[in-house]
């Protein structure tokens, strides 16, 4: 219907296309004002008119149309009134299609998505669950407006912290202890290394010597460290199984060790690179950074140079339209420091190609978690804990529902994703268990619960089939008409979330979906004699359900048939 809109006003104002006008057109807050919104403000320039005049104007030249009851003039707006049985055909026809809220806008173009690496040798804390989730949930946006989405697990397997947990290990640890208890090991000796270190500096120039060495081929060096990398990757896939986060490719910073020294000949023969106590560096006072440092004294690589060497590995291998990276905003400046060489080396793809994306920090009841303090809450601790609180609830409300286990584990895992994507991405959020598992609030359980209301009443309409005519004519009911104005509100959503890297316009609409079907079901009885009305309500409660499984698995969360 909103082209239909768009096609009216196209042919009534030169200058403004129809994408112009459909970026344009607004949705009214209340139906008294429409169905459709036009404001003309932006035409009084071209016009030479007064935005109520262009208006009225248009509205004269538009006249009669057979699918309107009524146009209005309010101001400088435009507002349009769909007949109600059209209106109602149109949005029941265009959520019933096959790919509703999809797009084939992405088709044929690559975009990368780096997310989740986590460093090695280090646990799996809530923290590192943001990155994760966030990640997943863009995977499966930008799969839905159908790019060709590229998962990368660019794990931090690299770097001076395996020095330290060498020197740790060599100093404080035993082949024993870290074969019975893994990362758990792992993070007591990092831990203990910090606060050895904090006495003893030396210790800091030992763990730089063992890096050292790992970059030179040195062979123990290099077998403590696969030895650590492999422990750390069982747990991780352990927890990725549990969120149901899958990826096309790890590959971590040990990757590109052999790539890095073409892209320090790369800066030096551009001439950007430049000696600075030692160290080599690209001078970026110029654009208001400190500088980015290429390599170390003892010339050892840096992260930075492992990520520029990743930019250019990717860019020649998938040809990416986007790459983007989730990680915290304390990375910020690093990822301006990265992209800006990229650019500076004749690459001006990397203006709009390369993209951070920024989240706030996570927190439980308030505490700030920190990994060098060992002030840490495992990952899957977290997901365990909510799966066995979720069975509790669902074994009070539900007692006989079959397959509780299963249910308990969507919920229970949902819950914890739909917390952090309910969220602003750039917002820090705080975790706590009395709003993470409300059955009642703006929250995944109510969502799920909402899905599971709808699969009941669809399977107890025996002789529905969504394929099947509806009458139109019989949805007449405000809350009827505005639930479907919400659903019918998923593609643009969609877009809107690709669009600003933003989950939470997702999250969102599935609570304004669940809220309104809520609202129809409590005002609306359903299961009336009358065959035409009654399969009308269940196509609406049908659509409710196809709708709200979609939203929730662009969220990478299951929607339970039952709960």
């Amino acid at each position: 219907m909103k082209n239909k809109i768009i096609d009216l006003l196209a042919a009534q104002i030169e200058g403004m296309s129809k994408e112009d006008i459909s970026a344009t057109i607004e949705i009214p807050p209340k139906p008294e004002m429409g169905d459709f919104a036009f404001p003309c403000f932006r035409l009084a320039k071209t016009m030479h008119k007064a935005p109520n005049m262009i208006a009225a104007d248009i509205k004269e030249a538009i006249g009669d149309v057979d699918y309107l009851d009524r146009i209005e003039v309010k101001g400088a707006y435009l507002n349009f009134f769909v007949k109600t049985e059209v209106f109602v055909k149109s949005m029941i026809e265009a959520a019933n299609s096959e790919n509703f809220g999809g797009s084939d806008i992405g088709e044929g173009k690559n975009i990368c998505l780096d997310y989740s690496s986590p460093n090695v040798a280090k646990n799996f804390h809530v923290g590192h669950l943001r990155t994760t989730i966030i990640g997943n949930s863009l995977y499966k946006i930008f799969s839905k407006l159908g790019y060709n989405a590229i998962r990368i697990n660019h794990l931090g397997d690299w770097g001076t912290q395996f020095g330290k947990l060498i020197v740790a290990y060599k100093a404080w640890g035993s082949k024993e202890a870290v074969e019975k208890d893994g990362i758990s090991e792992l993070m007591k000796l990092y831990v203990k290394f910090h606060e050895e270190a904090d006495k003893n500096p030396e210790l800091v120039d030992e763990a730089r010597a063992w890096f050292a060495r790992m970059e030179q081929g040195d062979e123990e060096a290099l077998s403590i460290w696969q030895w650590f990398k492999d422990i750390s990757l069982v747990e991780y896939k352990r927890t990725y199984d549990l969120l149901g986060v899958d990826f096309d490719y790890y590959l971590g910073e040990s990757f590109y060790r052999d790539k890095c020294q073409e892209v320090v000949d790369k800066i030096a023969e551009a001439g950007l690179l430049k000696e600075s106590e030692g160290a080599m560096i690209v001078d970026l006072s110029e654009y208001d950074m400190a500088p980015c440092i290429i390599t170390k004294k003892d010339g050892s690589s840096i992260y930075a140079t492992r990520d520029l060497a990743a930019i250019f590995y990717r860019k020649k291998t998938y040809n990416f339209c986007k790459c983007l990276y989730v990680t915290g905003q304390e990375q910020k400046l690093h990822f301006a420091q990265v992209f800006k060489v990229v650019e500076l080396l004749g690459n001006e793809w990397a203006k709009d190609q390369l993209v951070h994306i920024p989240y706030g920090l996570v927190s439980l009841e308030g505490a700030k978690l920190s990994t060098r303090n060992g002030n840490i809450i495992y990952a899957e601790d977290i997901l365990h804990d909510a799966i066995e609180k979720s069975l509790e609830i669902i074994t009070e409300k539900s007692p006989n529902l079959e397959n509780k286990e299963e249910v308990a584990k969507m919920v229970g895992v949902g819950s914890v994703l739909f917390n952090d994507l309910y969220n602003q991405r750039i917002k820090d959020v705080s975790f706590s268990w009395d709003k993470v598992l409300n059955f009642d609030g703006e929250t995944g359980p109510y969502v799920q619960y909402t899905h599971a209301r709808c699969s009941s009443v669809v399977r107890l309409a025996e002789n529905f089939d969504p394929s099947n005519e509806v009458d139109f004519s019989v949805i007449t009911e405000p809350d009827a008409i505005f639930l479907l104005k919400e659903i019918n509100r998923f593609p643009k959503v969609v877009l809107d979330a690709a669009d600003k890297y933003e989950p939470s316009i997702v999250a969102r609409f599935a609570v304004d979906v669940a809220q309104a079907f809520n609202k129809f079901y409590n005002s609306t009885r359903i299961n009336v004699p009358e065959e035409n009305v009654k399969n009308a309500r269940v196509m609406l409660t049908y659509l409710t359900k196809k709708t709200l499984h979609d939203a929730l698995e662009l969220l990478g969360i299951n929607a339970p048939e039952a709960m």
